[in-house]
């Protein structure tokens, strides 16, 4: 867990300190005070690009010098942090107690989850969102997939290129990008599917409660020889501007195990609940695997939940690691025992 967070010119967050402990950490505040933005920067502390996906200069604060920095002390003492500089707006830039690592580094010492309102129509976006969503949990279990999905996104994204020259790519190097992306994509795939399994055999064991079950499987074809495969598909691949087969192609499938029915036709109200579930259980196989509870993000819940549902939520998170959540009034957390809770208005973090 975070023992300290501090946030320098990170949106409309100047400088701000806080000294968050086990359990809940509680953000209530007016829209637009900035209570997202923390949760963000809590986010920037794991490798990609953040809750919001956004560009790494969006996040500097517009009237300070053009970067940004969060910085935080863990429970056990080392110190991780994250940012840019004024000259390398978007470039990130990881230090490890005090020496300079790989974004990918940062899995090593933290698994976060979050949950945002943008997620709650997961089950009806993109095969893309799923994918992500997929591959934030496959990282929480296991630090080495960051590394093998860069390197797979590298290798394809040159072979795209050369695939579009005009006179022709080079065969063998060609041969030599597609063996990359083979030796990443089947350990990217093992990876997600060993997750997958893990999780939906977990959920089916867990009995029915107030969030619903989800039925889970990983589709899209696997490849026997995914390097051979590529190489059969260049002529097809150029035509397209894109790679036809392999792990990029992957979808998460999600069934609302209850009603025997996908996830995606459930309502607004089912989905969000699904989701939490999903989340949750995610979350005790994490701390099962890794032998510490994962950091989780919980952005506006508490809202869009019943007082019974809400009740439950509390309940299920109690005493299990540390869980950040955001709410504009402070008497949504009404019921939740241990943790410290914060006030944020106009950039500003006050203790309560």
């Amino acid at each position: 867990m975070l023992a300290r967070l501090a946030l320098t010119d990170f949106r409309n967050h100047a400088d701000a300190v806080m000294s968050p402990g086990p359990g809940f950490v509680l953000l209530s505040g007016p829209n637009g005070a900035g209570k997202t933005n923390i949760l963000e920067a809590v986010s920037l502390l794991a490798p990609g690009r953040g809750l919001r996906r956004a560009a790494l200069s969006e996040m500097a604060f517009k009237a300070g010098a053009g970067s940004f920095a969060v910085s935080a002390r863990l429970a056990d003492g080392s110190e991780v942090g994250t940012g840019t500089s004024p000259t390398s707006p978007e470039r990130r830039q990881v230090r490890i107690n005090g020496a300079t690592a790989s974004v990918n580094a940062l899995s090593e010492r933290l698994s976060i989850l979050w949950l945002t309102p943008a997620m709650d129509r997961l089950f009806n976006d993109s095969a893309g969102a799923r994918r992500r969503f997929l591959d934030r949990l496959v990282l929480a279990l296991e630090p080495g997939h960051a590394h093998h999905s860069a390197r797979y996104e590298a290798a394809m994204r040159a072979r795209n290129k050369l695939l579009a020259e005009p006179e022709g790519a080079d065969p063998q190097w060609l041969a030599a990008l597609e063996a990359g992306m083979a030796e990443h994509g089947t350990l990217l795939a093992a990876a997600r599917s060993r997750t997958v399994k893990a999780l939906a055999e977990g959920l089916v064991a867990r009995a029915e409660g107030d969030f619903p079950r989800a039925g889970l499987a990983l589709t899209g074809r696997e490849q026997d020889d995914l390097a051979a495969t590529l190489c059969a598909n260049r002529g097809r691949d150029a035509a397209a501007g894109r790679a036809t087969a392999g792990p990029h192609r992957q979808d998460l499938e999600v069934t609302y195990l209850a009603k025997t029915q996908p996830a995606a036709l459930g309502s607004t109200g089912e989905q969000k609940a699904l989701l939490i579930g999903l989340i949750l259980a995610h979350a005790d196989l994490v701390a099962e695997r890794r032998g510490a509870a994962p950091v989780l993000l919980l952005d506006e819940v508490a809202a869009h939940l019943d007082p019974s549902r809400r009740a439950a939520l509390f309940a299920r998170l109690g005493g299990r690691g540390q869980v950040w959540m955001t709410a504009t009034e402070a008497a949504l957390f009404e019921g939740i025992g241990n943790g410290v809770h914060y006030q944020v208005a106009d950039g500003t973090v006050l203790g309560t």
